[in-house]
């Protein structure tokens, strides 16, 4: 197993630090799982922002694109410290007692800084990596970006340096006492799918739904 990331001030939390762990492996579990990330950061003005967008991983690097113009491509060609995090709500805890109602789900929250790639081979290959992140077997099945959508197309790398994930799961934690009382408790689990395809309206009728696309509503 590869090594933990270091615990540090902003990655070790103030409450709970039994449901936090550092182990690369199950950090990279929910962040290539996540369909989107929210990254945040600060314009040199001092505004913060919080920007959902997609993203792919390879070892420790993340990427991204959009637009040449996006605010959040330009923050991270900054190198200024970045912060990404990634959630998965996986029930609703409901507790005998008002105070004890919580959440099952599993957290990570990464930072790190980055840049903008410049080298062809590898805004290409990045950009094929975020594709098939979105749909697998999507790259090869679409049309490939043409020279006009290259230039007009911004990729940054982020390198992940500090990363934590966090996990409640299980039960209600009510106080022994609330335990003979009269109130249901207990996990109502949370489920994520997709739905059968919808074609393009401007599709031949005909058109059959591709296989890397149905696989995804066979989950």
């Amino acid at each position: 197993m590869s090594c933990p990331f270091a615990k540090t001030s902003r990655t070790t939390p103030n409450r709970s630090p039994k449901r936090v762990t550092f182990e690369r492996e199950p950090v990279y579990a929910v962040i290539d799982a996540a369909p989107i990330v929210h990254v945040g950061f600060t314009l040199p003005n001092g505004q913060p922002f919080v920007i959902p967008t997609i993203h792919a991983r390879v070892g420790d690097t993340l990427y991204f694109h959009g637009s040449t113009q996006s605010r959040l491509l330009q923050a991270i060609a900054s190198g200024n410290p970045i912060c990404c995090t990634f959630t998965f709500l996986d029930g609703i805890v409901a507790a005998r007692s008002a105070m004890h109602h919580s959440m099952n789900y599993r957290s990570v929250v990464a930072f790190g800084t980055g840049t903008l790639l410049t080298d062809e081979a590898e805004r290409w290959e990045a950009f094929r990596l975020t594709v098939e992140k979105l749909i697998p077997g999507r790259w090869e099945n679409c049309r490939q970006p043409n020279e006009a959508e290259s230039k007009a197309t911004a990729i940054a790398a982020l390198t992940i340096e500090e990363a934590t994930l966090k996990v409640r799961s299980g039960p209600p934690s009510d106080i022994e006492s609330d335990h003979s009382g009269p109130h249901w408790a207990g996990v109502i689990p949370t489920q994520t799918g997709f739905a059968t395809p919808i074609p393009d309206p401007g599709l031949p009728p005909e058109t059959p739904i591709p296989d890397h696309i149905q696989s995804l509503s066979d989950w």
